[in-house]
Order: C-alpha cells, then structure tokens, then sequence
C-alpha cells in the first residue's frame, strides 16, 4: 500500500518541526545564557573559598574541651597582667567584634600600643598573626602581650606561672589539659591553652550562605558591590576564605600611605622588601571593627575604602561606588558564637596570689 501525503498535511508537519526547531533554539539560548551568567558569577565566588570552616582545630587535634575551657579562663584572667586590670579581652573583646574600637588600646599604666589592635575573630586561619607577621599562630601570639611592657606588662613567664600555681584551681585544670606532662603549669601549655580557645571564634556571616548558593542573602546593592569589590581590584589582596589575613601588602602600594612612621614588617626582618609591609586584614566583620588600618587613622569604613582605592590601586571611587562596596562588606559581619564567648568564673586567689602592682 503506497502512502499518500497531502499538501496540507506536510504544511502541517513543517509547521510542527519548526515550533519545535524554535523551541529547542529558545531553550538552547536560554541555558547558554544561564551558563554564562554563572561563569561570570562563579569566578567572583571562586576567589572567596573554599567555605568557612565550624572551627580552625586541625583535623588529626580536635577540640579538647578541657583545654578550651582551661583557654578561655585564661583568655578573661585579669590576673595575668602585672596590675592586674588587663586581660586578652581588654583590647580583644568577643562582645565587640573582637575588639576595643579605639586607634590603640590602653595597657599598663594607660601605655598606648603603637597599632590597632585587630580582631581575634577567624584569626586562627590567618597565615600568621600581628601586623607584622611576627608570630606563626595563635598559640605564639598569646605568650606575647602578657610579656609586653606596654601591654600587660608582666616581668617574666615566672611571674606568670607563680600566679597560676598560687590557685589551685588553675593547677588542678592544667593537669587535666595536659596529663601527659610530669610539669603542666609552663608558659607554652598557657599559650596552647589559649590558642585552642581561639579556634572556636568563628563567625559565619550572610555571605557566607550566598556562597553556599542562598541568592536572597546579599541584597541588590550588596551584589554589586562585590562584583565592584572584585572589578576594582580589591580582591587581589583580600581574598579567600577570609577575605586576606593570608598575605602581606605594602601600605601605599601605588600613592604613599599618608603616615610612614611604622615601617611594618621591616621591624621584624630588616629586609628591605619589607619596608611599609603589613599583613593584610580579613574583612571579616570589618564594619564593626573601626577605626581602621594599622595604625587606627580612620574612622569611617567607607572613608577606609576610598582611601584604600587609592593608595593601593591608584583608583578615586565615587560615593556610589563606595557604598555599594560597605554594602557589600556588611554582609561579612558574622554571628560571635554566644555561649562559648561567655566569661567563666575564674578560680578564686589565696594568700599565696601576687598582689597587684601598679608600677
């Protein structure tokens, strides 16, 4: 039997196939589009990993929650400055962000430190801590301020450790921490303690669920202040995880930094490459943690990231353009961990407990 197509029957069939021919081409479009879009999207992305981390402990050393509570008394002992009115959280206060917002925190006798002094918060993570780089990690730079003159001023780590060993609650807790230890009670087991505290400070912040692909988390104009924030260039130091704490930078890399005073880096390893060098803060949290910049110059976020357009990549943003960028970085400020920052009840002293002094 031989089949017959009428015209009108072809017609119809043409007409079918190029609907669907236009369909098909549509869809086609329509997913290339969305192709391109995340291209575009995920290399701004990409530059901010991989994902924030619940804590900072190294995987093969979990948290020991006795050495984090042994830490965290530490952390609020008052008693561990040689006037006895000065802790880590005086300068470094977890209700604040991690900080004192003042230019340069007060220490002994109302000294005056000669940087800011940054937030703890995700410091942890950091390639090393200080400015200046001058301590490998936590656990190093908590046996540094106590020993400060300007700081907390205490005389020697004798000193300290007669102070800890004076309460029996301390010895009973540095036992318990370290029992592999004939000697529990020493200065590096106190900065351990410390620093095992300190990996707990982590604050998972908006932006943070807009990487993981919540698209409602950052707002119109937050959006287009990261994408500034990357196309300006900002992200070429502040990048990663943290958005920098992971690098250092010459302050005043294109137009020079307005106060040359502190050399940086330099201090530390008299090469001259370090000259004016310092390591680049996270932004984690950056818009509660003002006044801004090493040396506390400025006060104002968004006057912070006009003047870092311009010293350090020769760029005069406009107002809008500014305040898309703080928008953005708004959406770095993260949730402190409420319960763990809470100050514990400290051991009580004896007789046997220095007494303050003053001098």
């Amino acid at each position: 039997m031989t089949l017959q197509w009428h015209h009108g029957n072809r017609d119809k069939i043409h007409r079918f196939i190029v609907f669907w021919v236009v369909v098909a081409a549509t869809l086609l479009i329509f997913l290339r589009g969305s192709e391109i879009a995340i291209a575009d999207e995920a290399p701004n992305l990409a530059l901010f990993g991989p994902p924030l981390p619940e804590n900072f402990y190294p995987q093969q050393q979990p948290a020991d929650p006795e050495l984090v509570d042994l830490g965290r008394s530490l952390y609020f002992e008052k008693r561990l400055s040689k006037n006895q009115d000065i802790s880590c959280n005086s300068c470094h206060q977890l209700d604040h962000y991690g900080v004192d917002n003042q230019p340069f925190s007060p220490g002994h006798k109302g000294q005056l430190g000669g940087r800011n002094s940054p937030s703890v918060y995700n410091a942890a993570a950091h390639v090393a801590q200080f400015w200046d780089g001058r301590a490998a990690d936590v656990e190093a730079q908590a046996k540094g301020p106590i020993l400060n003159p300007v700081e907390m001023a205490m005389p020697s780590e004798a000193q300290v450790l007669k102070v800890l060993n004076s309460m029996p609650e301390y010895v009973e807790a540095f036992a318990t921490a370290f029992p592999k230890d004939k000697q529990s009670v020493t200065y590096d087991h106190l900065g351990q303690a410390i620093g095992a505290f300190e990996r707990g400070l982590v604050t998972p912040a908006p932006f943070d669920r807009y990487f993981a692909g919540d698209q409602t988390a950052l707002n119109a104009k937050q959006k287009r202040g990261l994408t500034l924030f990357v196309d300006a260039g900002c992200a070429q130091c502040h990048n990663g995880t943290y958005f920098g704490g992971n690098t250092y930078q010459k302050a005043g890399r294109v137009n020079p930094w307005p106060n040359q005073e502190d050399q940086g880096r330099y201090k530390v390893t008299g090469d001259e490459y370090d000259r004016m060098l310092f390591k680049v803060p996270s932004l984690r949290n950056v818009a509660k943690t003002g006044p801004y910049f090493h040396d506390g110059s400025v006060k104002s976020l968004k006057a912070a990231v006009v003047q870092m357009a311009n010293t350090q990549l020769g760029k005069d943003l406009s107002n809008s353009e500014a305040g898309d960028i703080v928008a953005f970085l708004e959406s770095l400020t993260g949730e402190p961990p409420t319960d763990y920052i809470q100050p514990p009840v400290l051991p009580v002293s004896t007789e046997s407990t220095p007494a303050a002094d003053p001098t």
